[in-house]
């Protein structure tokens, strides 16, 4: 079977109701309105449906850009040494351009989350730096949320085998398209009314958080004592949320978090991950770092801590915090048991933390903070964006208050 044979273990069905929840959930395109798409060469199938919706929705041009695994390796494996401090500047510059001219952003995850674990760290490291560089004026549409966007998955042979090793491929590929869709909750009667409810459940988290306007997260359990101080003026979202161009959307396929800017200042303590953590092909795992001022000034992993530490040297915003947070241990997705060896996924298992670039929707009235009003308020800036676990059924989260009284958010992994 080749990249474009669709997978006989794949219920078409579901994908084609994936393709509507990304197109009328995730992005809400409007008429008239372009999309880039960026998607492993294995997901043609769930682009071609995507393409098809967008249009019927009214897009006006669609494009799509597609990454290879095997062509990824063999640059790392023949590609001259000055090639990783090289990246596609002109393509991303062309995206940054149509982004500033609203154009939608689509993502289709679901590589191999090992590709790379077996290259040299050193060259993996450069290769991502350089991309990180080219890529900042695109990132910053989307972390800015200037336009709407969208992450969905596909269950890529080479990342269901790293899920379900002990299974024949067909059958791991249909177990992982079978958690996908149950995840992003394509595998209900009326997906987009589901999708609906659930955006009223976290919008209602999301006000209470913001009601009670806490200063700071207290996170304790095995391996951590961690207080995150948040952001001046921060404010808390999850689900649909409505970016500068007017548009509501959903960026994440699935989610289960309530988020918010940490203060980049002021987070003190130690903290340990309770899921690996792949990233750019390369599995991160057991990581134990200390804080202090904000900034990690100690960081340990027991698998992939040379590129750990490559990336907290990234630049000076890639070892303080620009995002925090809370997911129960209940949620769908830690419900499974499944390991998806995907951020995407695995993040909307566990409270988490983002190392790098915060949001600036993130805050009250962001968007029409300059970047140095949000630098005032506590917002830390990178060229990285970084999301890895800290939650469990064993972490508790307490809300301080400005006058340093405390309020319980979270036992063991629960809301209060």
């Amino acid at each position: 079977m080749n990249a474009l044979t669709p997978n006989a273990a794949i219920d078409t069905a579901k994908l084609e109701k994936l393709a509507e929840v990304a197109v009328k959930v995730g992005l809400r395109l409007e008429p008239g309105q372009d999309l880039v798409i960026t998607a492993p060469l294995n997901a043609v199938s769930l682009v071609r449906l995507i393409t098809r919706k967008a249009y019927e929705a009214g897009a006006g041009l669609v494009t799509t850009f597609y990454a290879d695994e095997e062509t990824t390796l063999a640059r790392y494996r023949h590609a001259p040494d000055e090639s990783f401090d090289r990246a596609t500047g002109w393509l991303y510059e062309g995206m940054a351009k149509a982004y500033a001219g609203n154009a939608a952003r689509l993502a289709i995850s679901g590589d191999n989350p090992l590709l790379l674990a077996n290259e040299d760290p050193a060259k993996v490291a450069r290769a991502n730096r350089a991309t990180s560089v080219a890529y900042k004026p695109a990132l910053e549409k989307i972390s800015n949320f200037d336009i709407n966007w969208n992450i969905i998955s596909f269950p890529n042979p080479s990342w269901a085998r790293q899920v379900f090793p002990n299974d024949p491929e067909q059958v791991a590929v249909s177990k992982l398209a079978e958690a996908i869709f149950a995840a992003s909750r394509v595998d209900q009667p009326d997906p987009i009314e589901a999708w609906a409810r659930h955006n009223g459940e976290l919008a209602k988290r999301s006000a209470w958080l913001n009601g009670e306007r806490f200063s700071a997260l207290h996170f304790t359990g095995p391996g951590t004592d961690l207080r995150v101080g948040l952001a001046d003026e921060h404010e808390w979202h999850g689900g649909a949320s409505t970016a500068k161009n007017g548009i509501t959307c959903n960026p994440n396929i699935p989610t289960e978090e309530v988020f918010t800017t940490p203060h980049a200042l002021k987070v003190e303590g130690h903290v340990s991950s309770t899921k690996p953590l792949s990233h750019q092909g390369t599995l991160i795992d057991d990581i134990r770092v200390r804080f202090e001022g904000g900034r990690i000034v100690e960081a340990h992993a027991a698998k992939g801590e040379a590129v750990l530490n490559k990336v907290l040297d990234t630049d000076e915003g890639a070892r303080r915090l620009g995002e925090v947070a809370l997911v129960p241990h209940s949620s769908p997705i830690s419900a499974s048991g499944i390991l998806f060896y995907n951020t995407l996924f695995d993040e909307n298992a566990s409270c988490h933390i983002a190392l790098g670039q915060c949001y600036s929707k993130c805050f009250l009235n962001g968007a029409a903070l300059s970047e140095e009003e949000i630098k005032v308020r506590g917002g830390n800036s990178s060229l990285i964006h970084i999301d890895w676990m800290i939650g469990s059924d064993k972490v508790d989260v307490d809300g301080i208050a400005a006058d340093g009284s405390s309020k319980p958010v979270m036992r063991k992994g629960e809301w209060v």
